[in-house]
């Protein structure tokens, strides 16, 4: 049965303002947002158990890297926000005859291929996953079981409302914690943790992203 990933990414100008506040340049916020989405498409390439890959965006420039990377590209509505964007992605797997969606943010460089495939592997045939980020509020990372049981909310306190989506679907929600699924990257706390885990793990782990945090050194 197959599975699709969906990365709804948005344009880069407008990514990860908040990180202004902590000191980055829009050159820096520019080249992390990047480092960041080339890392997660490198880490779903190597999932054994992931099918196909799609990139849900308006950004040219992850566009070029979704093509790249091998992945599908479904163009995203600018003036629509992240939620819409991955229900664009859904439709395109359940068209697709896809049997699971694993929606994940583009943003967790962290993210181990090898634990995801774990969670495909213990997938039930009518539930929800939800990996939260490293606060417990928000999803990161979410799998569906069909493909489009449930409409994503994303947003703030997201893992509480999914698991009421799923809850008046009918459907079993599943709430894993994942060290690198968790570690996503919206603030400086959000970077200073990154880079943290970063300096703990192999070299292998996450080197675009790497890279970026190198050249941006100490704030």
């Amino acid at each position: 049965m197959s599975l699709v990933a969906v990365l709804p990414v948005k344009r880069f100008p407008s990514a990860k303002v908040r990180l202004a506040n902590g000191g980055l340049s829009p050159a820096q916020r520019l080249a992390l947002a990047t480092g960041m989405l080339s890392d997660v498409l490198a880490a779903l390439r190597r999932c054994d158990l992931v099918d196909d890959i799609v990139v849900v965006t308006s950004e040219p420039g992850a566009e070029a890297l979704a093509r790249g990377a091998g992945a599908q590209v479904v163009a995203d509505d600018p003036n629509e926000g992240h939620s819409e964007a991955a229900q664009r992605g859904i439709d395109w797997a359940v068209a697709d005859g896809a049997f699971h969606t694993l929606l994940v943010a583009s943003d967790i460089p962290a993210v181990d291929p090898g634990e995801i495939d774990s969670l495909i592997e213990s997938l039930a045939d009518n539930e929800v996953v939800i990996i939260p980020d490293r606060h417990g509020s928000g999803t990161n990372a979410l799998i569906l079981t069909p493909a489009g049981v449930i409409s994503p909310s994303f947003g703030e306190g997201s893992c509480k409302r999914h698991q009421q989506i799923a809850a008046d679907a009918g459907v079993q929600a599943r709430v894993e914690t994942s060290f690198g699924i968790g570690l996503d990257v919206d603030t400086a706390d959000d970077l200073d943790a990154l880079a943290a885990a970063l300096d703990r793990a192999d070299a292998s782990v996450a080197p675009y992203t790497r890279a970026v945090i190198g050249r941006i050194g100490p704030r």
